[in-house]
């Protein structure tokens, strides 16, 4: 978001190569989580932690692959000229990384209160997605000179949109990992430890 917000085309380039170092980070944490599984034999809450670990780095490294996404639409939104000023997307992608920090800190402080609280923000973000949407299809309709640039923008929030969903689903697997409840889905039970 720095990137788009000062059309940095160097830090948006940068985050775009860093992806690699994220895919490296997610194989290592999920050999590690494997090796547990295979040497240690866990049961109950040692098994619900390395598989919410495991769920959770696979949406981690999907949040790095959201942000080349928007880094990549950066890098052609900063060649042509500024569509309008960035005021939602910013706040949007505020709520998003707030989301994904606090979902963290409830994994790391096995804290199910708190990744309740990061589910209930993602409604935040999906308005916020929508409004953006609506106000970029007015520019689109009003000059069609516009549509790439707006369609990047758009797809800026989509991104934006499934980082809040990740990090919520991360919250999701924390309430799984702490109270052995299912929440994904209406209607499921507790879990038996």
């Amino acid at each position: 978001m720095a990137a788009l917000k000062t059309r940095d085309a160097k830090r948006a380039a940068k985050i775009i190569t860093n992806d690699a170092l994220v895919d490296q980070q997610e194989l290592k944490l999920d050999n590690l989580c494997i090796s547990q599984m295979a040497l240690k034999n866990p049961i109950a809450g040692d098994l619900r932690l390395i598989t919410a670990a495991m769920k959770i780095n696979n949406d981690l490294e999907r949040i790095g692959d959201h942000a080349v996404n928007i880094a990549e639409k950066t890098l052609v939104l900063v060649q042509e000229p500024e569509l309008k000023p960035l005021i939602d997307i910013p706040r949007m992608a505020e709520i998003s990384m707030n989301m994904m920090k606090r979902a963290i800190d409830a994994f790391l402080h096995n804290n199910s209160n708190a990744a309740k609280k990061v589910i209930k923000m993602d409604i935040q973000v999906n308005d916020l997605e929508q409004q953006i949407i609506r106000e970029l299809m007015t520019y689109i309709v009003g000059d069609p000179q516009c549509i790439n640039r707006a369609l990047a923008l758009i797809m800026v929030a989509k991104n934006l949109e499934r980082v809040g969903d990740l990090s919520k689903n991360i919250a999701e697997d924390v309430v799984f990992m702490v109270d052995a409840q299912l929440i994904k889905h209406p209607g499921t039970a507790k879990l038996r430890d």
